[in-house]
C-alpha cells in the first residue's frame, strides 16, 4: 500500500516528505521508496516556530493558529510530493507525520511533568487529503514511562540489524542520536541522544554569516578549533548524562548559541563554527567510546541525516571513531535525507496492524507500546 511520511526536524530547514510501498510488519516488513521530496519551509514560518519554542516569547493563542497553520503547510508539502510523482491523493492509504517538536521534557522539572508537544494539526491532513493519519508518536511511550524518544531504533532495526553484526546508526539531524544494533536481537537495542547534531552550527551560521547552514562544511574547513570554547561545551551538563537520554532545542538552541557567539566574540567566526562542528563530532566520539565500544566493537557506523552532508563534519568523525569504517545512507543505498521520514511511515504502518514501534531499551519505557494517534478520514 501507498503510504507518505511527513518530518518536520529541530533544524526547521525544510519539511521532508518520502513516498513509500509497504506491505507486512515487523521483521516482514517489506518497504520500497518511491520518491522523496523536500518543501522548503517559508522564513516566516520558521520564524514562528523558533517564537513558539521560546519559553519567554510564546503566546499560547499564536501556538493554538500555528498548530492550523503547520497543518496546511504539511498540505501544500505533500500535495508537491504526490505531483512529482504522478500519484493521486485518492490512491494514499495513510500519511505518518511526527509534526513540528515545539517543547519536550524528558524527565520531571519541579512541578513539570515528563511530556512533549508537536503541532501540525493532523485532521487539517486527513480532512484535505481524504486519508488516515496517523501522529503524535511520541506520547504513548511517555504514558508509559519513557522519555518519548528516541523513536527511530524501531525502523534501524526492520531496515538495518544484520545476524551476528554490531552496527551504529548515526542521526545527524538538528539533534544527534545514535542506534546500536547488536544482532537481530530488539531486546539489546540501545539508543539515545548523542547531543547536538546541526542545530549549533546551523545557528551560529545565522548569527556569523547570515547563512541557513555551513554548506558542505566549507566555513568549517577554514578555521581551526578554539580550545577553551570546545572545553566548555565538553564540560556541559548533558555529557554527564547517563543513557537512555534525550536532548533538544531547551539545552542546545538559540539562547545557548547566542550566548557563546557573544562571550567568544573576539574570536574568529570561522573559528567558532569549526569548533561546534568538531564539538558535534567529538560528542558522538566520546558517548561511543564511554558507552558503546568498551562493550560492543563495531563492525561498521552508518550516517544519516542532514549533517552527512557536512564533508568537514564527517572527517572529523572518521577521526574521532579510528578504524571503524564510517558510511552514509546514501553510500549503502538510502537516503539520508528520508531517513527519518521513512521511520515514521514504518511506525504508522505498525500501528495501523496493532503492533508496538517503540524501543523500550532505548526510551526507558516500561512496556513494549502501540504508538500514535489515529485520525480516520471523514468521508
Amino acid at each position: 500500500m501507498y503510504a507518505v511520511g511527513i518530518m518536520s526536524g529541530t533544524s526547521m530547514d525544510g519539511i521532508d516528505t518520502v513516498l513509500v510501498d509497504i506491505h507486512g510488519y515487523g521483521k516482514e516488513t517489506k518497504l520500497k521508496v518511491i520518491g522523496y521530496h523536500e518543501y522548503p519551509m517559508p522564513i516566516d514560518m520558521k520564524a514562528k516556530i523558533m517564537k513558539a519554542c521560546d519559553e519567554k516569547d510564546s503566546h499560547v493563542d499564536e501556538i493554538c493558529s500555528l498548530n492550523f497553520e503547520l497543518g496546511y503547510l504539511f498540505v501544500e508539502a505533500v500535495k508537491v510530493l504526490l505531483h512529482k510523482y504522478h500519484i493521486l491523493s485518492k490512491d494514499i492509504d495513510f500519511i505518518a507525520t511526527h509534526g513540528q517538536t515545539i517543547y519536550h521534557i524528558p524527565f520531571q522539572k519541579g512541578q513539570l511533568l515528563p511530556s512533549t508537544l508537536q503541532i501540525g494539526e493532523p485532521a487539517v491532513l486527513a480532512y484535505e487529503l481524504n486519508t488516515t493519519v496517523i501522529s503524535n508518536f511520541r506520547v504513548m511511550d511517555m504514558a508509559a514511562g519513557g522519555q518519548g524518544a528516541p523513536l527511530v531504533p524501531y525502523s534501524e532495526f526492520i531496515l538495518y540489524s544484520e545476524e551476528h553484526k554490531n552496527i551504529a546508526l548515526q542521526n545527524i539531524g538538528g539533534i544527534g542520536n545514535v542506534t546500536l544494533l547488536v544482532g537481530q536481537d530488539l531486546d539489546q537495542v540501545q539508543a539515545f541522544d548523542t547531543g547536538p547534531g546541526n542545530m549549533m552550527i546551523n545557528e551560529a551560521c545565522r548569527i556569523l554569516y547570515h547563512l541557513e547552514y555551513d554548506d558542505c562544511g566549507h566555513i568549517s574547513a577554514k578555521g581551526t578549533v578554539i580550545n577553551a570554547l570546545l572545553d566548555e561545551l565538553m564540560h556541559h551538563s548533558y555529557m554527564k548524562k547517563q543513557p537512555p537520554k534525550s536532548t533538544g532545542r531547551e539545552d542546545f538552541g538559540e539562547k545557548y548559541v547566542h550566548y557563546l557567539v557573544d562571550k567568544y566574540k573576539k574570536e574568529k567566526p570561522q573559528d567558532i563554527i569549526t569548533t561546534l562542528t568538531y564539538f558535534t563530532a567529538k560528542s558522538i566520539g566520546y558517548h561511543y567510546q564511554t558507552y558503546i565500544l568498551p562493550y560492543y566493537p563495531l563492525h561498521k557506523v552508518i550516517v544519516g541525516g542532514g549533517g552527512s552532508h557536512n564533508q568537514t563534519l564527517l572527517q572529523m568523525l572518521q577521526k574521532e571513531l579510528y578504524d571503524i569504517p564510517v558510511y552514509t545512507q546514501d553510500d549503502i543505498g538510502y537516503s539520508s535525507d528520508a531517513k527519518e521520514a521513512i521511520a515514521f511511515v514504518i511506525m504508522g504502518n505498525e500501528t495501523l496492524h496493532h503492533h508496538f514501534s517503540n524501543v523500550k531499551s532505548a526510551t526507558g519505557a516500561s512496556d513494549y507500546v502501540i504508538l500514535g494517534n489515529m485520525t480516520l478520514p471523514p468521508r
